[in-house]
């Protein structure tokens, strides 16, 4: 029995990483089977829709499966104690830094998202993450640093992390887990009821993983391919003359605001947006208003909310997007500012 487990489990891991190495050439190819290509901008967002959904779709089967298995291995109190804050935010810094190794746009960092939560990570901590992850990355440090010095990078680090830290400690003392989904909150008290049982088999955990995969992706997936098509649609249609126009340096104090709230309808990941953020400069746009707009499109996209409205109720959500956009504006503020 053990010994089929396992070899099911090394398929099933062969399969998804070659399906991961091939999205861009499946993407590619079904653009091309239905004769368009990416210098439309139908293909651009079509592509862009074939390559994010199964990205984030095996990203989600992937992280909530090991999570599943690392569920038997760590009670949820452990882990809640490991990251509870208590000192002086130190969990809030810890997911934050973790945020800043994983190169992910702000949907692919939601099933991770759901992962902590499930695992009964604080829900402060769990919005650190959240919103370092997409925001403050190797990629878009690495792409700052080579468009525009070490020092706009670091200033960006500094800053973002901030953005990131100080949110969830705020979304934290606010004590909005009752606004939580009531099948997460179930999931949390589940868990921490069933941790004392026997210690479970290999066999065991692997069917653990798998249970936890059929009860969160089987809830999640429609919100995901809702979200990925809208930002699919959005993809494709980037206004950047109209964008340059309303950000230059001698814009009025309401540019700041204007850039977030475009940002929040559009999707892409820290490397898609640096592109568009060195042609709006180009164009005269002011440094500080420009990073706030990409902050916007990579920690608050339309797309994100729309797949966290399946975990999080409407209140946690308008609180995550008006605490993240203050922290936003001070830093386009500060920016343009200082440079």
């Amino acid at each position: 029995m053990m010994a089929r487990q396992l070899a099911w489990l090394l398929v099933a891991i062969i399969l998804w990483i070659a399906a991961y190495a091939s999205l861009i050439p499946f993407a590619d190819a079904v653009i091309a089977a239905l004769g368009l290509t990416q210098k439309t901008h139908l293909g651009e967002a079509l592509h862009f829709f074939f390559y994010d959904t199964p990205k984030v779709l095996l990203l989600l089967t992937g992280i909530v499966f090991v999570m599943g298995i690392i569920h038997t291995f760590v009670a949820p109190e452990r882990t809640r104690a490991l990251l509870s804050g208590k000192r002086l935010g130190i969990g809030n810094v810890m997911a934050a830094t973790l945020g800043i190794v994983t190169p992910f746009c702000s949907c692919s960092a939601v099933p991770l998202f759901i992962g902590f939560l499930s695992a009964g990570v604080p829900l402060g901590v769990t919005f650190s993450f959240l919103i370092s992850a997409p925001m403050v990355n190797e990629v878009a440090l690495a792409l700052l640093f080579g468009l525009f010095g070490w020092k706009v990078a670091a200033l960006y680090l500094g800053l973002g992390l901030s953005v990131a830290i100080v949110a969830g400690l705020i979304i934290g003392r606010l004590g909005m887990e009752k606004h939580l989904e009531d099948w997460v909150r179930e999931m949390q008290a589940t868990q921490s009821a069933d941790y004392d049982a026997a210690r479970p088999t290999w066999a065991e955990r692997i069917d653990a993983g798998v249970r936890h995969v059929k009860e969160i992706v089987g809830k999640v997936w429609p919100y995901i391919l809702a979200g990925i098509a809208i930002g699919a649609g959005i993809h494709g249609y980037v206004p950047e003359d109209f964008m340059a126009s309303i950000m230059g340096k001698d814009a009025p104090w309401w540019s700041v605001p204007a850039a977030v709230l475009i940002g929040v309808p559009m999707y892409s990941n820290a490397a898609g947006i640096i592109p568009i953020v060195e042609a709006l400069i180009g164009k005269g746009a002011a440094l500080g208003t420009v990073l706030a707009f990409m902050m916007s499109v990579i920690a608050l996209s339309l797309p994100e909310m729309v797949i966290l409205r399946k975990v999080l109720k409407l209140p946690l959500i308008a609180t995550f997007a008006g605490v993240v956009a203050a922290g936003i504006l001070v830093v386009g503020y500060v920016f343009n500012a200082v440079l």
